[in-house]
């Protein structure tokens, strides 16, 4: 048994190291395209009207979650629609695009997915946004009005400009190599004790029960949740369909926001369970179509 957790946690350490570099160049680069994009991504949909849905899942591709965040504040200024905000959420991938780099994952592999999110968003979104038009009357054009998104400083995900890109991308790549530490040794001693082919049978790998569990995953507002589903993923864990509830979920801290900024518990709880839901049906639809990436 020692043996084998010895075997284990060298292994562990030898890939973590492997990536390191270049999960260290993924989020420099992903903090400056932040740093650029951040406060034009929030000004266009901002003005996005009812194309919402289709601004707000391209956008919510922007590296980490601080896009979702900040959606979340928009839509309790009532400056964006419910729909657009299901759809940055839908789309947000938090940790996911860094790993999947590191993890020298196919450009087409990524490029799928990220096209999916993207895709299921504006569905969701635009679909969303009709229901609450027919069923409730028109929900409210988004109005032109400032809205105080200061305290997104305050999250993890957060950009800290005195810090500067450097040192930003230094902190998030040692914050989430913690997180890839423990995840892969988890899963590395759970495959040398169960073996590849029992991990087959377990319930996570079970259709609908799969992308039930993967959904709840989702949900835990942290990037630790997309950092588990990325994981199981590309160690053969779950299939595509698990692995897109999983991320379709992960609205990283966004839904943190919505509760604190968003005094309406019962909508936020409408909110989430619709994210949930969406999440979980298009990742049975995916496993049903067999849909690979």
């Amino acid at each position: 048994m020692w043996d084998i957790l010895k075997d284990v946690t060298v292994d562990t350490l030898v890939d973590t190291v492997k990536i390191l570099p270049i999960l260290f160049i993924a989020y420099l680069l992903m903090e400056f395209i932040e740093q650029r994009t951040g406060d034009r991504a929030k000004e266009i949909i901002r003005k996005s009207g009812r194309f919402g849905p289709v601004y707000g899942s391209v956008l919510g591709m922007l590296p980490q979650c601080g896009f979702s965040a900040a959606a979340s504040s928009l839509y309790a200024g009532r400056v964006i629609t419910v729909g657009t905000l299901i759809a940055v959420y839908l789309s947000t991938s938090d940790e996911m695009l860094p790993i999947f780099l590191s993890e020298h994952v196919p450009a087409g592999t990524i490029l799928k997915v990220l096209g999916l999110k993207v895709l299921i968003g504006m569905i969701a979104g635009f679909g969303l946004d009709a229901a609450v038009r027919l069923f409730r009357g028109r929900h409210g054009q988004p109005k032109d009005q400032a809205v105080n998104i200061e305290h997104l400083c305050e999250h993890d995900h957060a950009h800290d400009e005195e810090d500067g890109v450097l040192v930003s991308a230094l902190k998030h790549t040692l914050k989430i190599i913690v997180f890839l530490l423990i995840v892969s040794f988890v899963l590395n001693a759970v495959i040398a004790f169960l073996g590849e082919e029992r991990l087959s049978g377990l319930i996570i790998n079970q259709p609908v029960l799969a992308e039930l569990i993967t959904g709840l995953i989702g949900l835990i507002p942290n990037c630790a949740a997309s950092v588990v589903i990325t994981q199981l993923y590309l160690e053969g864990i779950i299939g595509v369909g698990p692995m897109m509830s999983g991320l379709l979920v992960g609205a990283g801290i966004g839904i943190l926001v919505l509760i604190r900024e968003h005094d309406d518990p019962k909508k936020n709880a409408a909110i989430i369970g619709i994210l949930y839901g969406s999440g979980v049906l298009f990742g049975i639809l995916l496993d049903l179509l067999h849909v690979t990436v």
